[in-house]
């Protein structure tokens, strides 16, 4: 053995090759981590240099130019953010398969939105969802919506993903060892800088930008989350990936891939029967009214293009639980199997929410793990943007100029929604802790938030969309109805009457809404029923392959959920 004489205690050969190479490949993570992230803004500018932003439907709908695959990839990055992938995965090391119904289903929502709701939508040529809502009913009910979309945003979505942003990154980084302050400080520190990066891309660069990042850092996802348990499977096995295989679905328990869960089951598991009823109304709301999803296809150049986009996001949707779910039950196989250590297993039975953020840093080599942080950071960036962006759009065009300056100039909304935009983005850094603190994880505490204000809003919709007579009193007693009932199920005096899981509660309340608009529609209908109108802003030839890749999309969710049932992987 060679041994360096320093005067200092022995230092071998092997040592020192060891800490340069170990500090070689930590010194890759920040440098591959700026290189993408660069590039992806390079990109962004060079796509968007000659566009005009100075317009509404420049700024707010990219000047309805959008195809299908940007569609797409916009869709898939606006849903995939780093709330799903730390909340999903958190939910499953915690329960089962089960949590990847928020992604298995969703393909059926893409498909709502593909066939009955963009033919519309693109019909009458809206920019936003209560802009629809004020020509179907009265600027009453537009207005309701759009303050409960802001208020949505604010408090729960925005400040969300920041915080799921941020504690990966503070994981990933080690920002608190680097400061010298507490993980929490750490934390907060990074929401605040993921929050001012977001905010110029959206309220600088309009939704074009964002749509394009979302394309490119889409592409970056997928690569980085189809390989991070390809990764870790060929770990478990010692280097051979059937090896892993083979241990992965023999060393932890069948139930932990059932993803088909008892009817009377309590979050964070998702019980069977909600899969056809809340799970639905969930899904149809967040993928066919919620103003941040479909701006994206409401900037489409014709109906053709929309609905590729939609349905293209549908098949991509059904990927999902391959790398995100099953991250959490990945996440368990490390921590009862001896590869994690005993604070990373202490912690995790603290908070399931750090599942996804451990086995990045365990499993992703290190010269990868730079890029995959990268692309996450953009997937952040797309969730936050894209809120945003929405917001800025809903009050602008919403709020501000017919309640405000109804002659207002293209160019002064721009402004006013730039400036709106920053306000918003320091709003939500300063909340953003606050989600820390949700009692049942990070992901059940956004999807019972929404519950305030989805069934309301989807209710409204679909009635304004396929009825003519129902007044406009029907929506506003809908909405206020509902905040009440919603209100009281989270008592503890109806939680000791109905222990039930909360998406039954939401299926219950939709029907009863929807039942509630016709009966009002039926005693009071409108003097005069609506029309329709047609704004001819884009093409409405339809797309001639959407009902067979429909038809595909929906036999490869039925596939997905017989291999995590007791049929294949569960079984006993």
């Amino acid at each position: 053995m060679i041994i360096l004489c320093t005067g200092k205690p022995d230092i071998r050969i092997g040592d020192v090759f060891y800490q340069t190479k170990r500090g070689y490949k930590q010194m890759m993570i920040p440098i591959t981590f700026l290189l993408f992230t660069v590039f992806v803004a390079v990109i962004s500018w060079w796509k968007t240099r000659g566009d005009t932003l100075n317009t509404q439907d420049g700024y707010f709908l990219a000047g309805r130019s959008l195809t299908g695959p940007v569609i797409a990839g916009s869709l898939m990055l606006t849903n995939l953010s780093t709330e799903q992938l730390v909340g999903q995965a958190g939910q499953s090391y915690a329960t089962n398969m089960g949590p990847m119904a928020w992604d298995g289903t969703s393909c059926l929502g893409l498909l709502i939105l593909a066939f009955f709701f963009l033919p519309k939508y693109l019909k009458m040529g809206i920019t936003t969802v209560p802009e629809f809502l004020e020509e179907r009913y009265d600027t009453t009910v537009k207005r309701i919506v759009s303050f409960l979309f802001l208020l949505g945003y604010l408090l729960t979505y925005l400040p969300t993903v920041l915080y799921s942003g941020a504690l990966v990154f503070n994981q990933i980084f080690g920002i608190d060892e680097i400061f010298g302050i507490t993980e929490f400080q750490g934390v907060i520190l990074t929401a605040a800088a993921i929050g001012i990066i977001g905010a110029v891309y959206a309220i600088f660069g309009g939704l074009k930008a964002v749509a394009v990042s979302d394309t490119v850092n889409g592409i970056g996802l997928l690569i980085g989350g189809v390989a991070l348990p390809l990764f870790a499977l060929t770990a478990f096995g010692g280097g051979s990936f059937v090896e892993g295989v083979h241990n992965f679905v023999n060393l932890i328990p069948p139930e932990k891939f059932n993803a088909i869960n008892p009817a009377n089951a309590q979050p964070p598991m998702i019980p069977w029967p909600v899969l056809f009823t809340g799970m639905v109304i969930n899904n149809m709301f967040y993928w066919t009214t919620n103003q941040a999803i479909i701006q994206r296809t409401l900037g489409a150049k014709n109906l053709k293009e929309a609905q590729k986009g939609a349905i293209f996001a549908a098949l991509l949707k059904l990927t999902n639980p391959l790398f995100i779910t099953l991250g959490g039950l990945l996440a368990f196989y490390m921590a009862h199997n001896g590869l994690l250590d005993p604070s990373q297993v202490a912690a995790l039975s603290e908070t399931s929410d750090l599942a996804y953020p451990i086995l990045i840093i365990e499993m992703m080599p290190k010269p990868l793990l730079g890029f995959f942080a990268a692309v996450l950071f953009g997937a952040i960036l797309s969730s936050f943007n894209s809120a945003l962006n929405s917001s800025v759009t809903l009050y602008t065009l919403d709020i501000h100029r017919p309640m405000f300056n109804p002659n207002a100039t293209d160019a002064h909304l721009v402004k006013v929604g730039q400036r709106f935009g920053t306000i918003l983005a320091i709003i939500s850094i300063c909340v953003a802790p606050v989600v820390s603190f949700a009692p049942s994880g990070l992901y059940d505490f956004l999807q019972e938030c929404f519950g305030f204000y989805n069934v309301p809003i989807l209710a409204s919709v679909i009635i304004g969309l396929y009825t003519t007579h129902v007044p406009a009193i029907a929506p506003k007693i809908g909405l206020i109805t509902h905040v009440v009932l919603y209100s009281l199920t989270k008592t503890p005096v109806f939680k000791g009457i109905f222990p039930g899981h909360y998406l039954y509660v939401l299926f219950v309340l939709f029907v009863f809404n929807i039942l509630l608009q016709l009966a009002i529609g039926k005693f009071y209908p409108r003097k005069t029923a609506y029309v329709m109108n047609d704004a001819q802003v884009v093409d409405m030839t339809p797309w001639n392959k959407g009902k067979m890749l429909s038809i595909i999309c929906i036999l490869l969710m039925l596939c997905l959920y017989a291999v995590f049932s007791p049929l294949v992987l569960a079984h006993g």
